[in-house]
């Protein structure tokens, strides 16, 4: 009986994982970039999930959000600008056993992964997706994203950006097909880390935008937002996220929403002051992709090895034909 427990005392062991197991190399982002908010908060989620590095992947594109992966010890994919979900798209559709998340920015997701971003809240495949969103370019050094404020002077706009900013809110939930919408913001860690687990136990595409400060080139931005708590509606209930004591007297501006209403989820996404943050819309009912094509099935070693070799017969130079496999 001693030497089973001693296994299962080893075993237990070996399957939990400490924060440290998923601390990659040294972030490089600016010292009070949000970047870092969310890179911790995201460790915090895999050690607490106590999801295995070797069946987790981060998937990205191009800009300061996407330089995520390198810092996670779990499998990543760094891709092209804009393209991060499609390869996330296809890992989960090859391999739907595995944790997979995307870190996007607005730039990156909104702009030239536009048409991707809209394809990947039809599909609804089981995919975490976090949307850096801090209103500029930062990893190009200030040019205007689709998420500027009107009136902006950056590198590319500087008269001041033209158009009105995009609403990733409004644009997700006018998808048909989306099933998780949620905002946060970098400068209330403990609610932003209960928004990203609520989405990653979401069996669906969860989208989480959370608003970042740019220390090097949005200084000031959110800072009439920091500086009065009533500027932010806290979005609580019970299918949703529920604030602790002490961060309730701080954050008094609440308003209780349901987040299976959709019409109401469009009229909160709407608002720029005050900021809603919370769980806009949930529907947990919503079809995925990966199982209507039944994602995986095909896919077993014995698939693979004879998808390859059918594939290298057609190269095969067989000495006669008596050899050759009937085609």
């Amino acid at each position: 009986m001693s030497g089973l427990l001693s296994q299962c005392v080893i075993k237990l062991h070996e399957a939990h994982h400490a924060l440290e197991d998923y601390q990659g190399g040294v972030p490089r982002w600016c010292n009070g970039c949000g970047d870092n908010a969310i890179l911790t908060a995201m460790q915090r989620l895999c050690s607490e999930e106590d999801l295995a590095p070797e069946n987790t992947v981060f998937v990205s594109g191009i800009g300061c959000s996407s330089r995520l992966p390198h810092y996670m010890k779990t499998y990543g994919f760094h891709g092209i600008h804009g393209r991060a979900f499609p390869v996330a798209e296809g890992i989960k559709m090859a391999r739907p056993d595995l944790n997979v998340f995307v870190s996007t920015g607005d730039g990156d997701c909104c702009s030239i992964g536009a048409a991707h971003w809209i394809h990947a809240l039809r599909y609804n495949m089981n995919i975490t997706v976090v949307l850096h969103d801090n209103h500029v370019y930062g990893l190009t050094k200030k040019q205007a994203s689709p998420t500027s404020p009107r009136g902006l002077k950056t590198n590319t706009t500087p008269f001041g950006a033209t158009l009105e900013p995009m609403n990733p809110l409004t644009v997700s939930l006018g998808v048909q097909g989306a099933s998780f919408v949620a905002q946060a913001v970098d400068w209330v860690p403990e609610v932003l880390y209960d928004i990203l687990h609520a989405a990653y136990r979401h069996e669906g595409f969860s989208l989480v935008r959370v608003l970042q400060r740019c220390p090097e080139f949005m200084p000031k931005s959110f800072d009439p937002w920091l500086h009065d708590p009533m500027r932010t509606m806290m979005l609580t209930h019970a299918k949703g996220i529920q604030l602790s004591a002490s961060l309730a007297k701080v954050y008094r501006n609440h308003c209780e929403h349901d987040p299976i209403n959709l019409d109401r989820a469009r009229q909160l996404a709407s608002l720029e002051d005050p900021i809603p943050v919370g769980i806009l819309y949930c529907n947990p009912d919503a079809p995925r992709y990966e199982n209507l094509r039944h994602a995986g099935q095909l896919r077993s070693p014995a698939a693979i090895q004879a998808g390859l070799e059918r594939e290298m017969d057609k190269y095969t130079v067989w000495p006669d034909s008596e050899t050759a496999p009937a085609t």
